[in-house]
């Protein structure tokens, strides 16, 4: 179980730190998820033993549950304010469970000015703390200042999973995508284990004040709950991260794409060392950029290569592409190797100094719907253009006829 919950607390404390930037925003939808995240962390961490026995050596009995239920009851604020947020903020007359789950959240701000004194006052008063807990409801099952002190807690968790499990199961019928219909479902789950999770404890601790609970039957009302606790944790995690997967995949997508177009970019930009907007870098240097953003980057990155390409027209000779047709006939991907053995003809002419009287025909035109579009082709291209030899561009120059070294060509026409 130890091994379980420690995993729980390292994968909620990874998704709280990947959130944590949302603080720098004015977004309260990000600001209420992370809440919901650092709340959950500091809970599940003030429940393993060797953290929760470091809070209670700081000389108050039990600090580690107060410390649990008060950022526990943090994170319901924020669950609640992000299903708030989250759908119908703004609408006059919203649908019944958004306007249900608007007052459960007023109700749970207003009551938590009463509450949390209540709560301090129980524990520090009509709790009995003479000796350290091991898990604070089974310990004071059947003490009343304890019953008290749990009810308002798990009323909090309690009312909150269920708000928002039934407002989640509602939507994710209607999502509009898959995946959020995935992570809609996945968070309801996990609100109805807390929902499930409360309503245990606190049957269970009152149900103590009348029936003497045996060791056995404690045992496993409290693993039991414990389960759905850490397992409700985990789904909250899985699908509130989902939705931002897809993001971040189309990240490492684009990164990628940029890391495989450098070879082709760089020996474009430094023969065309005016058009790059930035100046050319290792791939090493590149791949660890934070600005500007990826997507300016790959757009940048496309524009410099095609003002690039229309610079090389004027450095071969107009009967190049119909030899490069001929050479790449057989070639699995022919369009996209014709235009690698282009650029890499012309880049070869053009290092050379060579400059055509009349520059060669542009390449055929594609379809581009967007930059990723176009960045697929380019590494089409680069992929062809990286196994073509010297040797092929030399034969590829020769049989198409080289252009005049540029001086030449300014002294015929003077």
């Amino acid at each position: 179980m130890n091994s379980f919950l420690l995993f729980v607390c390292i994968a909620m404390t990874a998704v709280a730190l990947w959130r944590l930037p949302a603080l720098r925003y004015g977004d309260p939808l990000r600001r209420a998820l992370w809440g919901c995240s650092a709340g959950f962390a500091v809970a599940l961490w003030s429940r393993f033993p060797p953290i929760k026995h470091s809070i209670d050596s700081l000389g108050i009995t039990d600090l580690s549950a107060l410390t649990k239920d008060f950022a526990a009851m943090a994170s319901s604020l924020a669950l609640l304010s992000y299903a708030v947020t989250s759908y119908g903020v703004s609408q006059d007359a919203p649908p019944r469970h958004i306007e249900i789950c608007r007052r459960v959240a007023r109700l749970s701000r207003r009551a938590t000015v009463a509450v949390i004194p209540v709560m301090l006052l129980l524990f520090f008063v009509a709790v009995d703390r003479s000796t350290a807990s091991k898990d604070f409801t089974a310990d004071h099952a059947g003490q009343w200042g304890a019953c008290l002190f749990a009810t308002c807690f798990y009323l909090y968790l309690g009312s909150s999973g269920a708000t928002c499990a039934y407002q989640w199961w509602h939507v994710s019928r209607r999502a509009e995508s898959a995946v959020l219909r995935v992570s809609l479902g996945l968070g309801a789950a996990a609100c109805s284990l807390f929902a499930t999770y409360s309503v245990t404890r606190l049957c269970f601790i009152w149900g103590a004040l009348v029936f003497a609970p045996s060791r056995g039957l404690t045992h496993l009302v409290i693993s039991f709950s414990d389960v759905f606790n850490m397992l409700g944790a985990l789904l909250f995690m899985c699908g509130a991260s989902l939705p931002t997967t897809g993001v971040v995949l189309e990240r490492w997508k684009t990164r990628r794409m940029l890391w495989r177009l450098h070879p082709l970019s760089q020996d474009l930009a430094r023969q065309f060392p005016d058009l790059s907007f930035q100046p050319p870098a290792s791939r090493l240097r590149e791949a660890v950029r934070c600005t500007p953003a990826l997507d300016i980057r790959l757009d940048r990155r496309i524009q410099a290569i095609g003002d690039a390409v229309e610079q090389l027209r004027h450095h071969v000779l107009p009967e190049l592409w119909p030899v490069i047709e001929q050479v790449t006939a057989g070639h699995p991907d022919q369009e996209a190797a014709a235009e690698a053995y282009w650029i890499a003809a012309a880049l070869c002419s053009a290092s050379e100094g060579r400059r055509s009287e009349l520059p060669a025909p542009a390449l055929p035109p594609k379809p581009y719907s967007d930059s990723i579009s176009e960045g697929r082709w380019l590494v089409r291209v680069q992929d062809a253009y990286a196994r073509i030899t010297p040797a092929a561009v030399n034969a590829l120059l020769d049989g198409a006829g080289r252009p005049p070294l540029a001086a030449q060509a300014h002294g015929a026409l003077a």
